[in-house]
């Protein structure tokens, strides 16, 4: 049974710092793409970034420059760390697991974790 479970959200103040994390278990390693989404209130779920089978990763425009996904030697840690923040990365941040692709739409992730408030303000 596939398992995430995300950590490392808070509140910071705009240009601050956070590190989350998600633990993955009960995929296989190498045949999942992992990525992080989120969504703010009163709107739907966007990408942030992801990183494929091989380690490849893509980011959303919003993403680009600021936060950087990474993932463990053993393919059971999932990280993005997100400098510069601003107000409008305010949001619930899951990440979610899909079988060897790497949809844009988050709606075809098949699994997700529950998610870790991430909040901007001065």
């Amino acid at each position: 049974q596939v398992q995430l479970v995300e950590s490392g959200g808070g509140s910071v103040q705009p240009g601050g710092s956070l590190r989350l994390s998600c633990v993955v278990s009960g995929v296989i390693a190498g045949r999942y793409c992992l990525g992080w989404f989120r969504q703010a209130p009163g709107k739907g779920r966007e990408g942030v970034a992801t990183i494929n089978r091989v380690g490849n990763p893509t980011y959303q425009a919003s993403a680009k420059g600021r936060f950087t996904v990474s993932l463990d030697n053993t393919k059971t840690l999932l990280s993005l760390q997100m400098d510069d923040l601003k107000s409008e990365d305010t949001a619930m941040y899951h990440c979610a697991a899909e079988l060897l692709a790497c949809p844009s739409d988050p709606d075809t992730y098949d699994y997700w974790g529950p998610g870790t408030q991430v909040t901007v303000s001065s």
